[in-house]
């Protein structure tokens, strides 16, 4: 396992470096008046790419040391592949519109969702049980509620993902996390395979931020959001599905954050009358930005001070993820604690976006 999450992390580390080298000029051609814009200068957004080699060759051999007799018990043998056929749509999908900025939002949507598809046709996923026992029996009395809830979150999540995209470290960290947490949890029930795919995911997501955070010298894009989500997404279902004693709130609670940052932005476009697919600038991340980082960081280099408040905005989040992520590692077994932990984080997002929507940072602090 350790030997493939190296692989994973310097192909990507090396990928992502020579798109920062050969891509800059291919940044140019992005909207500068963009709502969710928060650097200076020509960044590539091509990171996605960088993650999926890392991916793929890191698999990719796990599954050639399977063969050659599994030395190192990580049993990735060809259903593998089948997690890399279901990633394919997205993550094309989501550099292709990294490169062209041409491809529309209802078309990444479909591709995102035709990896659902494939989740549930190829790799036979879907959820066995939700925890409550007349909703275990409803989902046992007629599948397709399963599958429908595979396609929902293998759709949805990487959209997810790539809202909360927004500042240097910010997605790519929680989805490290997520995936460290997820892997923890694997080991703890035995299931090896898993854990091996979500090191190596959790390994190529650390090449990828050893040129995003602090630096911003890449971006992930919608290639790496959608590529976070969708491996996120497929580890979360075969946990709960393959182990039994995993609850099915466990996954959910983990990521918590940027689902219900979905959701929420969802309800406040539509109470606005806004199209849900259209961007804003209101996210929790954008509010800490602007109401709470701006405000103290000052000074004559425009493009230092504003990469300077993009990094430090990033850490606000990911103790925020981590509220969530403790509990959860802590009660994966505890169906009961996982839901109240749910509910008092919605609480709590709801609490913090109005308390930041009114903070108004001291003048001693700005001086």
């Amino acid at each position: 396992m350790m030997w493939l999450s190296v692989v994973a992390f310097v192909v990507a580390a090396l990928a992502a470096g020579g798109v920062v080298r050969w891509a800059r000029g291919h940044a140019a051609q992005y909207a500068e008046a963009m709502p969710q814009r928060f650097h200076e200068g020509d960044i590539p957004r091509l990171g996605g790419a960088a993650l999926l080699l890392g991916l793929a060759c890191s698999w990719s051999l796990g599954m050639v040391q399977t063969a050659l007799g599994d030395p190192g018990s990580v049993n990735l043998g060809p259903w593998v592949g089948g997690w890399l056929m279901v990633l394919l749509p997205a993550a094309v999908g989501g550099i292709a519109e990294d490169m062209t900025q041409r491809l529309r939002v209802y078309y990444r949507l479909g591709l995102t969702a035709l990896s659902g598809v494939l989740a549930v046709a190829v790799l036979d996923m879907t959820v066995p049980r939700l925890g409550w026992p007349w909703l275990d029996a409803l989902l046992l009395a007629a599948p397709w509620l399963g599958w429908g809830i595979v396609l929902l979150a293998v759709a949805g999540l990487p959209h997810a993902f790539n809202i909360i995209d927004g500042y240097n470290g910010l997605a790519g960290m929680v989805a490290l996390i997520v995936c460290v947490a997820l892997a923890h949890v694997a080991l703890q029930v035995g299931d090896r395979a898993l854990a091996t795919l979500l090191v190596c995911t959790a390994a190529a997501t650390g090449g990828f931020l050893v040129w995003n955070y602090p630096r911003g010298m890449l971006f992930a894009g919608d290639g790496g959001a959608y590529i976070w989500g969708v491996v996120i997404a497929l580890a979360s279902i075969s946990l709960v599905q393959r182990n039994p004693d995993v609850s099915p709130w466990f996954p959910l609670l983990l990521l918590i954050y940027p689902v219900w940052e979905t959701l929420f932005s969802i309800y406040r476009k539509l109470a606005r009358g806004d199209s849900p697919g259209m961007a804003d600038a209101l996210h929790l991340h954008q509010l800490i930005y602007r109401r709470i980082v701006r405000s103290v960081f000052h000074g004559d280099d425009e493009a230092q001070q504003m990469l300077m408040r993009n990094n430090r905005t990033s850490p606000y989040l990911w103790a925020f993820t981590m509220l969530t992520v403790v509990p959860a590692m802590l009660f994966w077994r505890n169906t009961g604690v996982l839901m109240a932990f749910c509910a008092l984080f919605g609480v709590s997002y709801v609490a913090a976006y109005l308390a930041i929507v009114r903070f108004k940072v001291p003048g001693w602090i700005k001086r």
